[in-house]
């Protein structure tokens, strides 16, 4: 009975970091064809219907950018990823993050100190679960990347936790 207590607990305040409806976890390791990569959107166009974003986007990446979903902490691509380049939204591709902005938060999801200058990210009051945060989305085509706390350890007391299949990635 201790161990399930405890169990339950880990992943009560694991989750309460940046928790959010629950995506397939199963789903980090498979590659989509995201807007971005798609010969129609190269100008950062996003679609128009909500059958387009399904044509576009993995199931997960639809469930995330467009139902406002989250994936399992410490399961997505980019939570430990170290290569240097820009973060863009898998949605249309639109420039959010920088390698230089990413830090270890270990609240099992990216995280950001700032976004790309230039109204990338557009913020929203969130008051499901039961809980007051800030989500955070693409400016470009509304999809939706996490949330942004105030408790980063950097010089802007910001944490952009922000889910892994919300993001493609251009190397540098």
């Amino acid at each position: 009975m201790h161990k399930q207590l405890l169990i339950i607990l880990s992943i009560s305040v694991s989750l309460s970091s940046c928790a959010q409806q629950a995506a397939n976890p199963s789903s980090n390791n498979t590659t989509s064809n995201t807007a971005m990569n798609n010969e129609n959107n190269k100008t950062n166009t996003p679609p128009q219907t909500e059958a387009d974003w399904k044509k576009i986007l993995s199931p997960e990446q639809y469930h995330i950018l467009r139902e406002k979903g989250t994936e399992y902490p410490g399961t997505g691509k980019f939570y430990l990823h170290k290569e240097k380049g820009i973060y863009v939204c898998a949605g249309c591709g639109s420039e959010l993050f920088t390698s230089d902005m990413k830090f270890e938060s270990h609240c099992g999801w990216p995280s950001f100190d700032r976004e790309i200058a230039g109204g990338k990210v557009k913020t929203k009051l969130d008051t499901t679960h039961g809980m007051i945060r800030t989500e955070i989305m693409c400016a470009n085509c509304g999809g939706h990347l996490g949330h942004i706390f105030d408790d980063g350890p950097t010089e802007t007391g910001q944490r952009y936790c922000v889910n892994s299949l919300s993001l493609d990635f251009k190397k540098q």
